[in-house]
């Protein structure tokens, strides 16, 4: 928790203490379900819980922002970024019927009224968005194909509605194939720990 203190200073104190209460949560259903592997439960808050935010240090999700989360997993990175945006709402879809039912949990748990989790491919998908996020479950340019029908037209962000992906390490390759245009932030220039130095967020406006 310090480390998203430290981070995100101004969180309410209802931000900080569901933000508390992941651990426990995530302790308790991994055990149960294994959507963490067992030697990231230990560093839970500082690769995936502060992993997840750091889409919003690209982006600030405004009030009325319609966010999907793709291949979620345990709940990442749409549950943190849940909390931080209460005013967004946000769809949290896997094709893994157990882990979303652990995203569903814990989301209840939480009390994330903002959070709706349901076991789906992406593909199938007929709703419009402001923005999709997701932690590199593929490569860019198929990830790309499957939402691209899915981005909104109204875009009143900073950023024109789009991808932020969270990725690491060399992207040159995938970037090349992608063939449109796109915008790297390094997570490095947000978080001081090791873990962030190859960590990125990928934007592909849509």
């Amino acid at each position: 928790m310090e480390l998203i203190n430290k981070y995100f200073p101004d969180l309410t104190n209802e931000q900080r203490s569901k933000f508390g209460e992941m651990e426990e949560l995530y302790q308790y259903w991994n055990a149960r379900v294994n959507v963490i592997s067992r030697q990231d439960i230990d560093t839970l808050y500082e690769r995936h819980v502060l992993h997840s935010l750091g889409i919003a240090k690209v982006q600030a999700f405004k009030s009325g922002t319609n966010v999907l989360d793709v291949g979620t997993g345990g709940g990442f990175p749409g549950i943190p970024l849940a909390i931080l945006f209460p005013e967004t709402q946000f769809h949290l879809v896997d094709s893994i019927g157990k882990k979303i039912r652990v995203v569903q949990e814990i989301a209840a748990a939480l009390k994330l009224d903002n959070v709706k989790a349901e076991q789906i491919r992406a593909e199938r998908l007929d709703d419009s968005y402001e923005f999709v996020v997701s932690r590199a479950v593929t490569r860019i340019t198929p990830f790309v194909g499957w939402v691209k029908k899915n981005i909104s037209r109204n875009s009143f962000h900073e950023l024109r509605n789009g991808i932020l992906y969270l990725k690491g390490g060399d992207l040159g390759e995938e970037l090349a194939e992608l063939n449109q245009k796109s915008r790297i932030y390094e997570l490095s220039g947000y978080f001081n720990e090791e873990f962030f130095e190859t960590k990125k967020v990928v934007y592909v406006p849509l």
